[in-house]
């Protein structure tokens, strides 16, 4: 079965998600669309960023993905959600330490800063990155104590 990952974006992020839902379709994932179903400039992160929050700390998967345009919005909504650690990733580096020290389980795509291009490398590298572990296990379990 396939992984299931949700997803949200506000309206500056609203045209990569689209390009994230598909590449997660194409890489054999099961994306779950929160919206925008369309293109609104009305649209607040927080209304799009919770259902992929809450998904991720109530267990129902253990991954998710949000966009906006600084990323800056969507990290503030995730990260009130216990168990929820995003990370805001602009290059394929930050993404990959995200996921070895932090175990980062929803990654953040700053829009406005990453092109259609880079935010699928950032993609590629976040979802193929393991947890490395060790020392970072201490650490990260001291985020929800």
């Amino acid at each position: 079965m396939a992984e299931r990952i949700y997803v949200g974006a506000d309206h500056a992020g609203f045209q990569l998600k689209g390009q994230l839902v598909d590449e997660l379709k194409r890489l054999g994932y099961d994306p779950v669309d929160v919206g925008p179903e369309a293109m609104d400039p009305a649209d607040d992160f927080p209304d799009y960023g919770r259902p992929v929050a809450e998904a991720v700390s109530t267990g129902k998967v253990r991954r998710g993905v949000l966009t906006c345009g600084t990323g800056l919005g969507m990290a503030y909504v995730a990260n009130r959600f216990p168990r929820v650690r995003a990370a805001v990733a602009w290059s394929p580096e930050i993404a990959e330490l995200a996921r070895k020290h932090n175990d980062a389980n929803v990654l953040v795509l700053p829009a406005r800063f990453v092109s259609e291009e880079e935010g699928l490398e950032i993609l590629h590298k976040w979802l193929d990155t393991g947890f490395e572990g060790g020392r970072h296990e201490r650490r990260v379990a001291k985020i929800d104590s």
